[in-house]
């Protein structure tokens, strides 16, 4: 049996380096479709974090009971040479598509029925939140970073809660 020398320090850290070098990144699109308990998603290779492709990609999903996608976000993941499993290094806002934003005056004006929701609404101080009109409705909380794009389903979509081919105007990140 043949007898290695211990390696010095420094090769260990300069191999180490030299390998941690050697990355491998992937980027990928999520799509959020309405689920029964949770979202419906479905994750696509993407080669660059375009949100125009993202949205032409999303006339192409279909989840169960018809659902189609009410948003999407970009991840990055990459990996050494050295690892086993990619890790996700970077996560986009979310992309909203066929939907509109509404302050807590508006759900109570136009939606005065939903008390859960206006309860929590107020109880966790949330300022607006996302209704989606092209599919089964979900409502979310809208976050700061959050966007909203002018979409519209290629197929008109009317099934309970949803209101068929109506896309969701163009606004601004800012709080209104």
């Amino acid at each position: 049996m043949e007898k290695k020398e211990p390696q010095s320090e420094v090769a260990r850290e300069t191999q180490n380096a030299s390998a941690a070098r050697s990355v491998v990144a992937a980027n990928f699109v999520t799509f959020l479709s309405p689920g029964t308990f949770v979202h419906e998603s479905t994750t696509k290779p993407i080669k660059s974090w375009n949100v125009n492709e993202a949205s032409q990609m999303a006339h192409k999903i279909t989840e169960r009971h018809g659902a189609i996608p009410f948003g999407f976000y970009f991840t990055t993941r990459e990996r050494t040479e050295t690892d086993l499993d990619s890790k996700q290094t970077k996560q986009s806002a979310t992309y909203y598509i066929g939907s509109r934003i509404m302050t807590l005056s508006d759900v109570k004006r136009e939606m005065p029925d939903k008390k859960i929701l206006i309860g929590n609404m107020q109880g966790n101080n949330i300022e607006r939140v996302l209704v989606n009109n092209n599919s089964w409705q979900t409502i979310v909380p809208f976050g700061k970073d959050d966007v909203l794009l002018d979409w519209k389903p290629e197929k008109a979509r009317s099934v309970a809660g949803g209101s068929g081919n109506q896309g969701a105007a163009l606004i601004s990140r800012k709080q209104p």
